[in-house]
């Protein structure tokens, strides 16, 4: 079992002083990965429909600082041994395919093998357009050639591709990722989503609290994974090939109890809840688990941080 937490990526507690705290930190207290959001900017004027709150707006705060995803996961890495960084998760339409793919490869390179690469198609055409990134209706298409190009580059000593929107030959693309292959974990609830890790993720990765496509018990979340094992022997593939991975963005307290069709909703509660449902989950079939613990402050932080790892991750292991 893997048990991650988040690293800052914008607001009061991305100063480079916190950033290597809390990652140091992490990896002191045992804690097997950090992870790390992706946004290049925040429009001031929003109408796409945020996936992950009842009403479909962007959370406040959107306006705060923040870090570019690839350059705070390197930094990361260079203030840490052992930690594994994961995107949480990478827009890969946001950034062109062969950058990427150079910039992933010398974040796994100069890491020594520790990054897990999640990624997702996007959800904000506004920010779509204000970075002059491909359009917003081709980005289920973009992301997987982008993945291809990457897989590509990765891989094959003298890398060709002919795609509809990337195409190379006659290059090289040394130093190969450390990782062969750099574990791919597909965000997103949607059928899309699923069919994207079916087809050639390494691991799923939803958040559970999606009001469109919840996964917010047991009964549901188990319904979700038996769907994507169906889909992905229909992909071809092995289903026990994929793994599942679980977002949690909140940690203990933060969430009263409550019950959905009967079960009560996965992570709301206090510490021995949340114990409970890691249990539940492992015994169907997820293994990573990564958490929100930030407090307003560094020191709320870390003490956030340290008791989760003595109130729950002590017990689970």
């Amino acid at each position: 079992m893997q048990i991650g937490c988040s690293a800052p990526s914008s607001g009061p507690l991305i100063g480079p002083d916190n950033l290597v705290r809390i990652a140091q930190e992490a990896e002191m207290l045992g804690f097997d990965y950090v992870t790390v959001s992706d946004h290049v900017m925040i429009p001031t004027s929003i109408a796409s429909r945020y996936p992950y709150s009842d009403s479909g707006e962007f959370p406040s705060g959107a306006a705060a600082e923040r870090l570019e995803q690839l350059t705070a996961a390197t930094f990361i890495a260079a203030v840490t041994s052992k930690l594994r960084i994961v995107t949480s998760v990478m827009v890969v339409p946001h950034r062109p395919a062969v950058l990427t793919a150079k910039i992933l490869a010398t974040l796994d390179y100069l890491s020594k093998g520790r990054l897990t690469l999640g990624i997702g198609a996007g959800w904000c055409e506004e920010e779509f357009i204000a970075i002059g990134a491909p359009p917003f209706a081709d980005r289920g298409v973009v992301t997987d050639e982008w993945m291809m190009v990457c897989k590509e580059l990765w891989t094959a000593d003298a890398p060709k591709f002919d795609g509809k929107y990337v195409k190379f030959s006659d290059v090289l693309f040394p130093p190969k990722p450390v990782q062969q292959p750099i574990p791919i974990w597909i965000g997103g609830e949607s059928n899309p989503a699923l069919r994207r890790t079916a087809k050639y993720g390494d691991a799923w990765y939803p958040i559970g609290t999606n009001p469109q496509f919840p996964l917010d018990t047991l009964n549901r979340f188990k319904a979700g994974a038996a769907k994507l094992r169906g889909m992905t022997e229909k992909a071809g593939r092995d289903p026990n090939a994929v793994g599942l991975a679980y977002r949690v963005s909140s940690n203990p307290e933060a969430q009263p109890k409550g019950t959905v069709d009967g079960q009560r909703k996965l992570f709301s509660g206090g510490a021995e809840d949340f114990v409970g449902d890691i249990k539940a989950l492992s015994e169907a079939g997820v293994t990573s688990f990564d958490f929100g613990m930030f407090g307003p402050t560094l020191d709320a932080t870390i003490a956030n941080m340290r008791k989760f790892r003595d109130n729950v991750v002590a017990k689970v292991r």
